[in-house]
């Protein structure tokens, strides 16, 4: 049964921007739109929400875009789905050709953000005949690979628990989280913060020990400087709101799209492609195979660009960078 969404109490307010609820095959997606133009659909990531995008908003509807972004399926105002399985990647891309039917076009261009960059790269690859071109932020595009994720996953912590496989117990993140959500969030996002990240040498927030929380390795201090006491309190309002469970249950089903995505392996997105990471973000240094292989994995690819001193919450933390590198290839790709 999915959770009622509305669009009473938005999870972000803009000058110029409108929230509305579309439906989509099973449910409805909350999203904020502003702007006139092509069809510019972005996707966040986890832990956040579609206010992820409130500085990339108004500059793409000012450069001649109609810029939506989207409160993926458990996030936000959008519905949420109680079975686990619904949170599968193909339902995901579902739901990007349904917002964008919603709306009455045809064809779309993808930005993502973290999970989000997974979910737009994977719309672009099963769906090219709607989506046009795609702009993958903080993580890159990896193809299918004949490794069960969940068995890389769990080689990966040695002696304690990578974070993927901490999360994949129903329950056991939620019961970290839920009792503070709003202090679990200020860490997590200050721990993947450039400016607030642990030093080099640090027990990395991304590994569990036995018997101990993801975060008590968390980051404890000042918020980082691209994010208010107002914003982490809108963060939070979502999520206590809507819980946790939804957007852990994204990667719950790692294993379930490793099989769905069987069928592609060897098929790479063709559309003009974009990618922005940071130098500092561990999305970057542990898949710098990936990106190296983009010539290969992303046939399609205008640019690539890594920003110095910057950590995962890329287009939050340089967003003046991060619009400019957008809108250039934008007009790209728009000619």
């Amino acid at each position: 049964m999915s959770q009622p969404a509305s669009a009473a109490e938005p999870s972000t307010t803009l000058p110029g921007a409108s929230h509305r609820l579309v439906d989509v095959p099973g449910g409805r997606i909350h999203l904020v739109e502003q702007g006139t133009g092509p069809l510019v659909l972005l996707i966040h990531g986890f832990p956040e929400t579609s206010s992820s995008w409130r500085r990339q908003l108004p500059a793409l509807a000012a450069a001649g875009y109609r810029a939506v972004a989207v409160d993926v399926r458990g996030y936000g105002r959008s519905f949420a789905p109680a079975p686990v399985d619904a949170y599968r990647m193909t339902a995901l891309v579902s739901d990007n050709v349904g917002v964008v039917h919603a709306l009455g076009e045809e064809t779309a261009i993808l930005v993502g953000h973290d999970w989000g960059s997974s979910i737009a790269a994977n719309s672009a690859l099963l769906r090219p005949d709607v989506f046009t071109a795609v702009a993958l932020l903080s993580v890159p595009y990896a193809p299918w690979n004949p490794v069960r994720p969940t068995d890389g996953f769990a080689r990966m912590g040695g002696s304690e628990e990578f974070y993927v496989s901490y999360f994949q117990r129903p329950g056991r993140a939620e019961a970290e989280i839920e009792p503070d959500v709003r202090g679990w969030l200020a860490g997590f996002y200050t721990s993947l913060s450039g400016d607030t990240m642990p030093p080099p040498g640090t027990d990395s927030p991304f590994f569990v020990p036995k018997g101990a929380a993801m975060r008590d390795r968390f980051t404890r201090g000042p918020l980082p400087s691209w994010l208010s006491e107002e914003e982490l309190d809108l963060y939070s309002a979502e999520f206590e709101r809507s819980g946790p469970t939804g957007a852990l249950n994204r990667y719950r089903n790692l294993d379930r799209d490793w099989e769905d995505l069987a069928a592609w392996d060897g098929a790479r997105p063709g559309c003009p492609a974009l990618f922005v990471g940071g130098a500092l973000d561990s999305s970057t240094t542990w898949m710098a195979d990936a990106i190296a292989a983009f010539p290969t994995t992303l046939p399609g690819l205008v640019s690539s660009h890594i920003l110095e001193g910057c950590g995962h919450w890329i287009q939050q933390e340089r967003p003046a960078e991060v619009n400019a590198l957008l809108t250039k290839w934008l007009h790209t790709v728009r000619r």
